[in-house]
């Protein structure tokens, strides 16, 4: 993710868990907001809207369950 992009505010039926590989980021969910840094992990139920500032650029591996058909490639 590049510093200054903004995911916007969504929900999705999928659970979403996160780790934040390197950079920065403020991770909006629900009304907390997570400052988050390098080493830290999240977890996002399904329906639960969330969005994010990334403060720095960043790497984030995110998982959903259950799969999101969206994200498989076409075949």
């Amino acid at each position: 993710m590049t510093k200054g992009a903004l995911l916007p505010s969504h929900t999705h039926p999928h659970e979403q868990t996160g780790y934040l590989v390197s950079g920065r980021i403020n991770l909006y969910i629900g009304h907390e907001c997570r400052n988050a840094g390098p080493g830290d992990s999240w977890c996002i139920e399904s329906g639960v809207e969330h969005r994010a500032e990334v403060l720095e650029d960043s790497v984030a591996i995110e998982v959903f369950s259950p799969v999101r058909e969206d994200y498989l490639p076409v075949t």
